[in-house]
């Protein structure tokens, strides 16, 4: 099952963040949450702005999990489509667009690269698959980010990243990027499962401590 902890997914993508992208999002007045709610009203040029503040970060983040350029372009277009086809999916009353569109994305990525590293094994890819392994559901507990917002704290996470030892960070980057089951990292490391399971959950609140810890 494709890995929807969202925790990693925002804390990672800040160190994809460009000064660039956020004059991207100054092109418009209108905020994500405004945006998103035009696009629910099927306006199309609500559905391009969104495409201009974000592409370029979604972008980037496509190209670490897919690398093929052209696969990762289709992967971000996909990913328009399925914005404009299931916005209905998102929970407005979380505001947190920024989250929400960056695992989707990853979400999508995955899925192609698992999809083509071992093929004929997987579901069906139809509405009921995209809607349940594809589209994320937020926690009204995670705060809402915008791309100025993140900007901000970017350094705070980096340190934080970098603060996890080799083994922590490489668990997450399997977990995360290449999309491995808790079971696939155990097989590829050659070490039990129980080990990842407790090797995951160190690193995850390793991070949390030392955001805490930067923040305080």
């Amino acid at each position: 099952m494709i890995f929807n902890h969202v925790s990693f997914s925002f804390v990672q993508q800040l160190s994809l963040i460009k000064k660039e992208q956020v004059k991207l999002a100054a092109n418009t007045p209108l905020t994500d949450i405004e945006l998103m709610q035009r696009v629910a009203s099927q306006d199309s040029k609500a559905l391009e702005a969104l495409y201009n503040r974000y592409s370029s970060l979604l972008f980037t983040l496509t190209k670490k999990i897919v690398t093929e350029e052209k696969l990762a372009e289709d992967v971000l277009t996909e990913v328009f489509v399925i914005i404009w086809r299931k916005i209905n999916l998102f929970d407005f009353h979380t505001q947190n667009v920024y989250t929400w569109l960056i695992t989707l994305t990853r979400n999508k990525a995955v899925d192609m690269v698992r999809r083509s590293r071992t093929p004929g094994i997987f579901p069906t890819y139809n509405d009921e698959y995209e809607n349940f392994a594809i589209v994320p559901r937020l926690s009204p507990e995670i705060d809402p980010l915008d791309l100025k917002t993140a900007l901000s704290i970017k350094d705070n996470i980096e340190t934080a990243l970098n603060k996890l030892t080799d083994a922590q960070q490489y668990v997450l980057y399997l977990a995360y990027y290449e999309g491995l089951t808790q079971k696939e990292i155990a097989s590829k490391l050659n070490i039990p499962l129980a080990t990842v399971k407790s090797k995951l959950q160190i690193a995850l609140s390793n991070l949390k401590e030392n955001l805490i810890k930067g923040e305080s």
